[in-house]
């Protein structure tokens, strides 16, 4: 089964094109559990799983907030990703971007190793960060940094909507290379005009979504413009759904967080 295709069939399943990131923060998490637990990465992250898998269409851990544990949380990484049911999609968010054998060795860690279905890469040294990831794995995919949600993005992205700038030319140059599995995009929600541009450029690519929730991106857009010609878009939202609560109520918090999120796209997508 190709990524695309156990995407889709995640998000026929849920009606979900909700992605859940899990991002343990160790200054948001309940106290109760930091104070249960000597290690309350992987429990916090078992209970958000448990009360959302029947509302996703994706998790989405990023690597970072996991090396701030140290060694703990890179357990807790890899019992996170094993304990996701394995007909959801993991898409690890780790940004990397290196030359061919380094890549290659991500590439054997993540895939391989830890068995997620995607990563992100940050494409700036060219293809060389792509083809040792993808070239050869049909059932894995990356999805490319584009336009990025966070607010200085255009600093060297440009602006997608006059076609100048890396933006612009990471979808076009990348669109040339011959990969095995799929290749997608960061496309942030933040930059709505931008957005529907990208389509345009990139009419099979699957669409990572960024910048919902707590940073106020367009939701109606991420909607319009997010699908692609197999499946919908992976509309990520983190501290909105899992910091949802504090108390001892934040499982429960966090599945009403994502259930809303879930409504509230698929009102726009026009099935309820």
């Amino acid at each position: 089964m190709t990524y695309l295709e156990k995407l889709h069939a995640i998000q026929q399943i849920n009606q979900s094109w909700v992605c859940v990131g899990l991002d343990p923060d160790p200054q948001r998490l309940p106290v109760h559990v930091v104070t249960r637990y000597d290690e309350p990465v992987l429990p916090f992250n078992k209970a958000i799983i448990d009360a959302t898998a029947d509302l996703v269409c994706a998790y989405k851990p990023n690597l970072g907030f996991y090396l701030q544990w140290g060694a703990a949380g890179m357990i807790a990484l890899e019992r996170t990703i094993a304990y996701i049911p394995n007909h959801i999609p993991v898409i690890l968010d780790c940004k990397t971007g290196d030359i061919g054998h380094t890549q290659g060795a991500w590439a054997m860690g993540l895939f391989d190793q830890w068995n997620v279905d995607a990563i992100t890469v940050n494409p700036y040294v060219g293809a060389e960060a792509v083809l040792p990831m993808i070239g050869k794995r049909p059932d894995k995919a990356i999805y490319l940094l584009a336009r990025t949600s966070n607010p200085s993005a255009p600093q060297f992205q440009g602006d997608l909507r006059d076609g100048t700038g890396l933006a612009a030319a990471v979808i076009e140059t990348s669109q040339t290379w011959d990969v095995a599995g799929h290749l997608g995009y960061v496309v942030g929600a933040t930059y709505p005009e931008e957005l529907a541009v990208a389509r345009q450029m990139a009419a099979h690519g699957n669409f990572l979504i960024p910048g919902i929730g707590a940073q106020g991106g367009n939701l109606e857009a991420a909607v319009q413009y997010g699908a692609d010609s197999v499946a919908g878009p992976v509309i990520s939202a983190s501290r909105s759904v899992i910091y949802a609560s504090g108390a001892f109520d934040f499982a429960e918090a966090a599945r009403g967080a994502a259930d809303q999120l879930r409504q509230r796209i698929n009102t726009a997508r026009g099935l309820q």
